[in-house]
């Protein structure tokens, strides 16, 4: 016998005569049907704090990212293989992190690249270095000054792995 996956609400009734809550001596939890009769239950309360630091984490994330200015002068052209090779030079170049939005940018140009028929081709054959790693400070100035940091918190809270594409390196401000 197979069991459905269900996300509803319920109202699980204590029973003993505690008063669980001002009004009925109910308490409201979700609860997640998993198989094999396994069940997860996640408290709201917890889940709200949870999106409430995640905005607070976002937008101290976002002020900071603004703080740090773009290199004016470029260093020695990089050649690359990839967008996230070039990426990753640059980190350790410039001793800059990039941006959560440009980190996620440059693995959606290696996913598009891997699909395309040139993806064995080096990527400095086909793009000046020059121009390349212009595009990315372009966009990372973009995402730097223009990003809302609740649209940050929305993308963080959508991915549990959010925490993989922020940059541990900070310069010296």
């Amino acid at each position: 016998m197979k069991r459905t996956m269900s996300s509803q609400p319920l109202d699980i009734s204590s029973d003993d005569d505690t008063d669980l809550s001002p009004s009925n001596g109910t308490k409201h939890l979700t609860v997640i049907k998993r198989p094999k009769n396994e069940l997860t239950v996640i408290n709201p309360a917890k889940k709200l704090v949870t999106e409430e630091l995640l905005m607070r984490s976002a937008k101290m994330y976002q002020e900071y990212m603004k703080q740090i200015p773009i290199p004016a002068q470029r260093g020695s052209v990089i050649s690359f293989t990839s967008w996230s090779g070039l990426a990753k030079s640059m980190k350790q170049m410039y001793r800059q992190p990039l941006h959560y939005l440009t980190n996620i940018r440059i693995k959606e140009w290696d996913q598009m690249r891997s699909d395309a028929a040139v993806k064995d081709e080096p990527l400095d054959t086909i793009i000046h270095p020059c121009k390349a790693e212009t595009n990315i400070w372009l966009m990372e100035e973009v995402h730097r000054l223009t990003a809302c940091y609740q649209f940050l918190a929305k993308l963080w809270l959508a991915d549990p792995m959010y925490n993989a594409s922020i940059d541990s390196v900070f310069p010296q401000l």
